[in-house]
């Protein structure tokens, strides 16, 4: 843990949050994460918003298949999580959303 840190101290990832609203500011807002803890890392997450999450993916220039999946909650909560560098700053992209169940063929019950 980071008990002395500054604000000065996390300049990196806020000043990759600063470009990041100046560039992509027509994109949907995330969840934002700095911490002292991590003080090189910026966090964007997402609740139920697959599409804010591609949307940002692709502005990050992120890869479909650096994409990692994974099922929590007994299989009922998808987490999607990749990570790029950007102006200094280690970006974490994540996404929790709902599994959704599969159709019913047929009308069975």
């Amino acid at each position: 843990m980071s008990e002395n840190l500054t604000l000065d101290d996390l300049a990196v990832p806020l000043r990759a949050l600063r470009l990041l609203a100046a560039d992509f500011g027509h994109l949907p807002a995330p969840a934002v994460h700095v911490s002292t803890i991590y003080p090189e890392r910026l966090e964007l997450t997402f609740y139920d918003d697959l599409p804010g999450f591609e949307a940002w993916r692709e502005a990050l220039g992120i890869a479909p298949d650096a994409v990692t999946y994974r099922e929590q909650g007994d299989g009922r909560t998808r987490f999607l999580r990749a990570s790029v560098d950007h102006a200094g700053a280690v970006v974490h992209l994540t996404v929790y959303a709902d599994v959704v169940a599969p159709a019913l063929v047929g009308g069975a019950s």
